[in-house]
């Protein structure tokens, strides 16, 4: 079963997110099957990317995503509608 999850990156103290497809039984840090995007915490305001479309498509094929990324992949859907929303001609 394939998962969508976050595996942690960085130094100590300086953690930086991968999001990730993975195995559901593989390690939080081990091998993964494609980068979807990323986060970083540490920046302000806090930097988050996210391939929509490929997140779409595992989605599709099965892949189950944890409650953080959910709440990521809301939050990175949000952002991408308030960019592409046209403003009204006054």
């Amino acid at each position: 079963m394939l998962s969508i999850r976050l595996t942690r990156r960085g130094t100590h103290r300086r953690p930086f997110y991968r999001i990730v497809v993975t195995e559901k039984r593989s390690k939080r840090d081990g091998g993964f099957i494609e980068i979807l995007g990323y986060r970083n915490p540490l920046t302000d305001p806090e930097q988050l990317v996210v391939k929509l479309d490929r997140v779409d498509y595992w989605m599709k094929c099965g892949a189950q995503p944890s409650d953080t990324v959910k709440s990521l992949i809301a939050r990175a859907r949000r952002a991408a509608e308030a960019t592409a929303a046209p403003t009204p001609n006054a």
